[in-house]
């Protein structure tokens, strides 16, 4: 291979080297630290209204202060990554939410312990965007959409290790340690992240690093020598008017699909914090019994794990973004269904069919956001994504509590879950016209 080559051709062209996956295990690390962080609050919370002898609802500002604080943080990482590059919010971020979760663990009110759980989530935000935005511009194009699935499993596998920690730490140390765990871990983490966490080369050449240092990233990184090569490009990444990173998501030519993307990224958070938040009481008003309603809401993540993987293969095979439309489409279908069903066995199927289609489609949209935006405002792109979806999150706690005092019944809260499903649908089905769009757009510029 002689003279200039195209940065995406030479990472399609190679074998995924073993540095490739240090970096796909290091931001996976990252999203589990994520996971874990996020969920932290859940776990101890017992523990914590025991200890300081405080009622439920004094608790609920300090869990809604870290998706605050998630959203905040996710929407103002994305520029800065965009403006200084990916590794050094990843690094900072790592750092920042590992301290404050230190810090956390040495509160001694529900009001530092707010605000310091509102500052850990600033932190968690900036951590995952740009973590799956670094993985998506190492990946193979021919497996971007599988690898990033997986990285993105990390979250469900954090919470999951939270409880586990949780189990284990709290009757023989108290709830501070789940949260010191959380904090040396990260804190640890960064270390390697130091001198092991490449900067994207995408970034370093839209942002016009000397050609030598490319060389040498991509050199380390592909374990390649590169001999013959002179001269390494984006093909892909053309000029961006609109100054800004978010004046280029917010420009006329990605506008619509920036808001099709935040209001579906929205709408699966909304029915995923009404499901996590409060299948467990309507599994109790529906009959069941405490451990039956815990083990059905453990079905719905559960089936999430098996359903991220499956639709990461099948977007890198299909059209990626009618394979996220059909798992939206199939959510409402199954939620209706959860609503008609009493029998144990298939109410318990479909459950987790629903978790599996519910967040197979919430965890592909990372993938979609990285495809739809170029490198100059692709980290704002996706962190604007994840921000503006986590206000779907607090609108589903608070849409959970309002359902439940209507008391609408089983199939009545079903029902009405199955609506935002078919919104979500309805905004990838536009997002789908606009792919559909560009590609008459390029034809006609080949054929002009």
């Amino acid at each position: 291979m002689k003279g200039t080559v195209d940065l995406q051709h030479l990472i399609d062209s190679r074998r995924f080297s073993p540095y490739q996956w240090l970096v796909l295990a290091l931001c996976f690390l990252i999203v589990v630290m994520d996971g874990f962080d996020t969920a932290a609050i859940g776990y101890i919370a017992p523990s914590l209204i025991a200890d300081w002898g405080i009622s439920r609802p004094a608790l609920a500002p300090v869990v809604s202060a870290a998706l605050f604080g998630l959203a905040v943080g996710a929407i103002f990482a994305g520029p800065l990554a965009d403006r200084f590059g990916r590794r050094m919010v990843l690094i900072v971020s790592v750092l920042f939410f590992g301290g404050w979760n230190l810090a956390t663990a040495m509160a001694d009110s529900v009001q530092t312990l707010t605000a310091y759980r509102f500052a850990t989530g600033l932190g968690l935000g900036a951590a995952m965007s740009n973590g799956l935005t670094l993985i998506a511009e190492y990946a193979p194009s021919q497996r971007r959409a599988l690898l990033m699935s997986v990285v993105f499993c990390g979250f469900p596998a954090g919470a999951a290790l939270g409880g586990l920690f949780a189990s284990w730490l709290i009757p023989s140390h108290g709830w501070r340690s789940v949260l010191l765990v959380g904090g040396w871990a990260p804190l640890a983490l960064s270390v390697f992240l130091l001198f092991w966490l490449p900067e994207s080369v995408r970034y370093m050449l839209l942002s016009g690093k000397p050609m030598e240092k490319v060389f040498r990233t991509v050199a380390r990184v592909m374990q390649d020598p590169l001999q013959g090569i002179q001269k390494i490009v984006c093909m892909e990444d053309k000029p961006v008017t609109g100054g800004s990173a978010i004046g280029q998501i917010l420009s006329s030519k990605y506008r619509l699909g920036s808001l099709m993307l935040w209001l579906t990224y929205f709408m699966g958070l909304l029915i995923f914090y009404v499901l996590t938040g409060w299948m467990p009481l309507l599994m109790k008003d529906a009959g069941f019994s405490t451990s039956k309603a815990a083990l059905l809401t453990a079905l719905f993540p559960l089936g999430g794990a098996i359903g991220t993987v499956i639709a990461g293969w099948l977007m890198d095979k299909l059209n990626p973004r009618r394979v996220v439309m059909t798992t939206f489409l199939l959510t409402g279908i199954l939620l209706f269904s959860v609503g008609q069903v009493h029998a144990l066995g298939l109410l318990s199927l479909l459950i987790f069919l629903a978790g599996g289609t519910m967040n197979a489609g919430q965890t592909s949209m990372g993938y979609l956001a990285a495809d739809f935006y170029p490198t100059q405002c692709r980290a704002t792109g996706m962190s604007w994504m994840l921000g503006f979806g986590r206000f779907g999150g607090i609108s589903g706690a608070l849409l959970g509590a309002e359902l439940m005092s209507l008391q609408l019944g089983f199939s009545g809260f079903f029902g009405l879950l199955a609506i935002p499903a078919l919104i979500a649908v309805l905004a990838l089905a536009v997002l789908q016209g606009l792919y559909a769009r560009r590609a008459v757009g390029k034809v006609v510029m080949s054929e002009g």
